[in-house]
């Protein structure tokens, strides 16, 4: 495996050079891309930003050569909703009961206390992580947007880390806040993403009923204000009878659409499924958060999805009380159908319907990029698409011999197993480690901000204004 210092540089020095081209070489090719499948002893050749080809023996004329040998190489894997800014109050509340357990200790006390300059880190923090496990695109549910500065430096986090990144911007739930939300998009769409050809793009976020908080309900306003950017939205807490209800009053209205992302999906009603399949929105599972915070029936709705037809993404969701990586995603909902599907015919001579290895790396990678609307760019090792690639060590410890590549990613594999990352042909992760990142210097500004945060937190009035 080539992670040579000098093979950096040389990337380094020709990263701005769209005509650059790469031959990673040697590896298991995990494509993702049905057309294509796995590839043994494959090469994945870049140009610029673009995958142009996939295959085994590729010329490498001009290109500069990078020996994958030992390792797989796979698509990114793609986070459809995570909640960034707080990610440097990782597991205070790893015990959570509830989702007003959550609601109180951290989007009550702790959001308010966010200057944007916590927001920043938070983000920044969110996504770095990410990469460093894999992750090559997420989405960052920012509902902790309480000033114009506040969104500005949540998208400007992600445009810093080199990540994928969806900004989906949410006005806060509790406490004092500028109330610039949702007209502010429009600013943020100029000034920030006034394309969708950037590496980080725009959505609208909001809730699925006026339950918690009225403002952030989404309705006939939200959904103009979204048509009008060209953007797509968001919905949390879509779970539930109310949330049931809702999608069956939106489509009377007809605001359902392809462009409306349903997070969570949990405990729906079978005409709620019909109606999210028949206006073709896409489903954001978070299997750890279902089932730690216990939302709902607590069961992750994987087999609703299949049953209708909708292959859904995941998601990590809150670091206040979980995992940061999208392997823990792709273990627990792995273990909880299979659990559910021997379950439901134990007993009987029926035969179990399992999911399999490849069913969840794909709602990893392909599944979750069509979730986000990114499939035509990433998602899957596919000639045309971005250089969203992984290089994974299948010669370590934990992962040798390698017999099967996706049952290695999904079963055998974790972060430290990753060893370079690259976004749009860009290198985020070399030798093990993020690149450009100063990580001292990182550790002590989360340090400080934990700090400040928690000294506001106390010195508010209990009531949180």
């Amino acid at each position: 495996m080539d992670h040579t210092d000098r093979t950096l540089d040389e990337l380094r020095r020709t990263a701005t050079d769209p005509g650059r081209l790469v031959l990673l070489t040697g590896a298991t090719v995990v494509t993702m891309d049905p057309a294509l499948g796995t590839i043994a002893g494959g090469d994945v050749l870049v140009r610029g930003d673009r995958i142009v080809d996939v295959g085994r023996g590729l010329p490498a004329d001009g290109a500069l050569v990078v020996d994958v040998g030992g390792s797989i190489v796979a698509p990114g894997m793609v986070d459809t909703h995570r909640h960034a800014w707080q990610t440097q109050m990782r597991r205070t509340i790893p015990d959570v009961d509830d989702l007003p357990g959550y609601l109180r200790s951290t989007l009550m006390s702790v959001a308010p206390a966010y200057t944007p300059d916590d927001v920043h880190l938070g983000t920044r923090l969110a996504a770095l992580t990410a990469l460093d496990s894999g992750i090559t695109t997420m989405l960052d549910f920012a509902h902790n947007s309480r000033s114009a500065a506040h969104s500005d430096a949540a998208i400007t986090a992600l445009i810093d880390s080199g990540i994928r990144g969806v900004h989906a911007s949410m006005a806060p739930h509790f406490g004092e806040w500028d109330g610039q939300w949702p007209r502010d998009l429009e600013r943020l769409r100029s000034t920030h993403v006034p394309d969708d050809d950037r590496l980080v793009t725009l959505r609208l976020a909001a809730l699925a009923t006026p339950a918690i908080a009225e403002h952030l309900a989404y309705g006939p306003e939200l959904a103009r204000i979204a048509a009008d950017l060209d953007i797509g939205v968001s919905l949390d807490v879509m779970f539930g009878q109310a949330a049931s209800t809702a999608i069956r009053n939106w489509e009377k209205e007809g605001l359902l659409g392809p462009h409306l992302e349903s997070i969570h999906s949990t405990a729906l009603s079978a005409d709620a499924w019909a109606a999210i399949r028949e206006h073709g929105m896409t489903v954001a599972l978070a299997p750890t958060s279902d089932a730690q915070i216990g939302l709902e029936d607590a069961v992750p709705p994987v087999d609703e999805a299949l049953a209708h037809g909708i292959r859904p993404g995941l998601s990590v969701d809150v670091e206040v009380a979980l995992a940061s990586d999208m392997f823990t995603q792709m273990r627990a909902l792995l273990t909880v159908q299979r659990m559910r599907a021997v379950n439901a015919v134990h007993g009987t001579d029926e035969t179990p319907s399992r999911m399999t290895t490849r069913d969840v790396l794909d709602f990893a990678t392909l599944s979750g990029a069509r979730t986000l609307r990114l499939d035509d760019r990433t998602g899957s090792v596919t000639p045309g698409k971005q250089a969203d690639l992984i290089v994974v060590d299948a010669e370590a410890l934990n992962t040798m011999p390698l017999h099967d590549a996706v049952g290695t990613l999904v079963l055998g594999a974790d972060r430290s197993n990753v060893t370079s990352v690259w976004v749009a042909g860009q290198v985020r992760k070399w030798g093990g480690a993020l690149v450009d990142v100063d990580i001292d210097s990182l550790r002590d500004r989360v340090h400080d901000s934990v700090a400040a945060i928690t000294a506001r937190v106390a010195a508010a009035p209990a009531d949180g204004r």
